[in-house]
């Protein structure tokens, strides 16, 4: 049941992806370029997880050449990185989407990753069934895994139409009223 503790933590991880990526957005105080400042830091931390963390385990692995990058099997690093760059796009969408979204923008976290995580498991099972075709064809699927696509569908558009609204901006505090010259 490991696999499942682990599967937890990324639905954990990814559940608030996108509520911290737009306060990091919104916390570089630059309303024009502040969603790609944010995104650099995205790519510091996959830096620091990606790149540093599989040095450390593959080190910690006590096998000899563990860390000789050359010796991968070809196919194996670039289905990899091709991997790296579609989840790179992936999360550079995410911003690109809030960037994009109508004010306030903040209502629209939730309606972006609802779409993104209910589309995303729908697109997998897609490209799973046709990279891994199951027994007996389209036919032998059962009508839950259907029923099941179509629950994520619905629900994910449900989340972005019924979203809900948004605290009001803050109004402006009313000016104070310009001097009056001194009567003659």
């Amino acid at each position: 049941m490991t696999w499942l503790l682990f599967a937890f933590l990324t639905v954990a991880s990814w559940g608030v992806y996108g509520v911290l990526l737009h306060k990091g957005q919104l916390g570089m105080s630059d309303m024009v370029n502040g969603r790609y400042k944010a995104f650099l830091f995205v790519g510091i931390a996959y830096f620091l997880v990606a790149v540093l963390a599989p040095l450390v385990m593959l080190r910690l692995s006590g096998k000899e050449g563990a860390t000789n990058f050359l010796s991968y099997p070809t196919t194996g690093w670039v289905w990899s990185l091709i991997a790296g760059v579609v989840g790179a796009i992936g999360a550079f969408g995410v911003l690109l989407a809030f960037g994009a979204a109508p004010q306030p923008k903040a209502a629209y976290v939730p309606v972006v990753m609802s779409i993104i995580f209910c589309g995303a498991p729908i697109v997998n099972a897609i490209v799973s069934m046709i990279e891994h075709p199951p027994t007996g064809g389209l036919a032998a699927v059962k009508w839950q895994f259907w029923a099941g696509i179509l629950i994520a569908a619905i629900g994910g558009s449900m989340v972005a139409l019924y979203k809900p609204d948004a605290p009001s901006p803050a109004k402006p505090a009313a000016a104070a009223p310009a001097a009056q010259p001194p009567a003659k």
